[in-house]
């Protein structure tokens, strides 16, 4: 095996493959002769099928099969060995064409193009500048924050008559224009109608002022115009909906309004536990706490934004760029030629980021756990039973979840990656010159405008 690098560049080379015949042939003979005890060919014994026959009819693709794997082997320990440092992967060489005979030739050439990565000799200092911004709490927030809670917290109560907002409980008949029950027609109880979400008024208003034991004839497909909604709510497939009258009886059994929570102690005692907050003032703090929390969220992820920004314009790394957009194209099936040339900017900065990460993490010789990655699976999936609306998930399911994350090779690596990247940020953090900025919430947000 004869392995020749060329570099063109300092971001790009050409790697040259020979493979001669002592290379492969006894790759390839081993194979045979397995394939020889295996075959099963009329006429001879299992194991007594001669050699000849079964070069004739394996000797090509086995031939094709023990070469490439030789190549990828031989190109993997060539980078491995000598500490060679590349972008994307190695890609046929595309200014030759490499015709390879197998049916003829035993010896073969091949070439490779590579996106060499470009060395770093950079180091994080207190001379580095990056900005925080920390998110002012002002009185509209914690207003609309408390607002949201004692609507979370509100319930639906019995009312006399309906207005205009009011949920309406009860059965849903299909009825003829007379208003007579259809014989064999839907028929749907403990239905529940919202009045708010009736789009047509003329509809809306046949409720207005009704009561328990009210009857209402009103035109279901007016009043609900949205085939999966109505479908929904007459509890039949959507393909039916078009073909439906609109027709219906209410009879109505109850009517509801949503009442939002009146702030209190019962309240208080329902977000925060029992006797955790006992009054105004204590309840407006921790509204106040749990906003701040939040935009400290917000705020360190924007410090990783910028701390990224500042690192990448600090370090100022040249690319293999054709070699990069060539790659791209030529491992996604979905991005053209055309659509590389025109957002190749979007990948330049990840492929820059990616180099300083690397260089960075090695550099202060920052590692990441398994118990650190898995605390990182565990909020992953406590999140994920939050999204259901499942807050309170004991320790035991979090962490049993988390391990069967864990257990399939491409989530491990991103959880551990994940964490490698808080690190890094974290200590980025402890050593440049922090400069920290008061916003309103309103001009935090332009900042992802720009």
């Amino acid at each position: 095996m004869n392995i020749s690098q060329e570099n063109i560049d300092k971001l790009n080379a050409v790697l040259n493959v020979k493979v001669e015949q002592v290379d492969y042939e006894e790759r390839v003979n081993d194979v045979l002769k397995d394939y020889r005890r295996k075959a099963r060919v009329d006429g001879f014994r299992p194991g007594k099928v001669p050699m000849g026959i079964i070069r004739k009819m394996y000797f090509t693709p086995v031939l094709v099969d023990e070469v490439n794997k030789l190549v990828s082997e031989s190109l993997f320990n060539h980078l491995k060995d000598n500490d060679v440092k590349i972008l994307g992967e190695p890609l046929p060489h595309k200014d030759e064409d490499q015709r390879v005979d197998f049916e003829k030739d035993t010896e073969f050439e091949f070439k490779f193009d590579l996106g060499l990565a470009p060395a770093l000799d950079m180091e994080v200092t207190p001379k580095d500048k990056v900005p925080y911004y920390k998110i002012k709490v002002d009185k509209k927030q914690k207003d609309e924050h408390k607002d949201s809670l004692i609507q979370r917290y509100g319930e639906f109560k019995s009312v006399e008559k309906a207005g205009n907002d009011e949920l309406i409980k009860g059965l849903l008949v299909k009825v003829d224009k007379e208003g007579a029950e259809v014989e064999n027609g839907i028929r749907v109880e403990n239905v529940s109608m919202s009045l708010e979400m009736m789009k047509d008024e003329d509809q809306k208003i046949l409720f207005s002022g009704t009561k328990r034991g009210d009857e209402v004839v009103f035109d279901v497909k007016k009043a609900f115009p949205n085939d999966a909604e109505l479908a929904s709510l007459l509890r039949v497939d959507k393909e039916e909906i078009p073909l439906l009258e609109g027709t219906f009886k209410c009879v109505i059994d109850e009517v509801m309004k949503f009442e939002k929570a009146e702030p209190g102690q019962e309240l208080f005692d329902k977000i925060y536990g029992e006797g955790e907050v006992k009054s105004d003032e204590e309840f407006m703090q921790r509204v106040s706490d749990e906003i701040a929390q939040n935009y400290k969220q917000e705020s360190e992820y924007r410090f990783m934004v910028d701390s990224r920004e500042a690192m990448i314009k600090k370090a100022k790394i040249d690319l293999p760029v054709e070699f990069l957009k060539r790659w791209i194209v030529e491992t996604n099936e979905k991005i053209t030629d055309e659509q590389i040339q025109e957002d190749f900017e979007k990948y330049e900065d990840d492929f820059r980021w990616q180099l300083i990460k690397e260089h960075l993490l090695k550099q202060q010789e920052i590692k990441v756990t398994e118990e650190e990655a898995l605390e990182v699976a565990k909020g992953m999936a406590l999140n994920q039973y939050m999204q259901y609306g499942i807050a309170n998930v004991p320790e035991d399911y979090l962490e049993n979840y988390a391990k069967e994350m864990m257990s399939k090779p491409e989530e491990s690596r991103k959880f551990y990656e994940q964490k490698a990247e808080e690190k890094l940020i974290a200590y980025i953090k402890s050593i440049v010159k922090v400069d920290e900025k008061e916003v309103s919430s309103e001009k935090f947000r332009k900042l992802y405008e720009k």
